[in-house]
């Protein structure tokens, strides 16, 4: 029972990320999206998957890889952003505060 619902949930999170590349406004809200939601979707279904075969090398596999899978994909989306930023790609004209303004020369 506890596997489908951090499978269920890891999918559930996934969608929401799909649907946030399709319905926001711009290049840095996408990626905020996707990187957050993935992330969490694919940890919660690494979750089920270890409850799912209990202590064996799947438990060992998926334990492994939820840290790898939570760090990566978050510097890779802030290295995508600053590169999407420095390259000139512009904000959403309902953006309220630029972070980077200052920072990227």
């Amino acid at each position: 029972m506890a596997t489908a619902i951090f499978i269920c949930i890891g999918v559930l999170f996934n969608i929401f990320g799909c649907i946030g590349l399709i319905r926001l406004p711009d290049v840095y809200n996408r990626l905020q999206s996707a990187t957050k939601c993935v992330t969490l979707g694919c940890c919660s279904i690494l979750i089920g998957v270890a409850i799912h075969f209990g202590i064996s090398d799947a438990f060992f596999k998926a334990l492994f890889a939820i840290p790898i899978i939570f760090f990566s994909s978050t510097v890779a989306a802030h290295a995508l952003i600053r590169g999407a930023y420095h390259f000139g790609a512009k904000l959403d004209k309902r953006t309220v505060k630029d972070d980077y303004k200052d920072a990227v020369k």
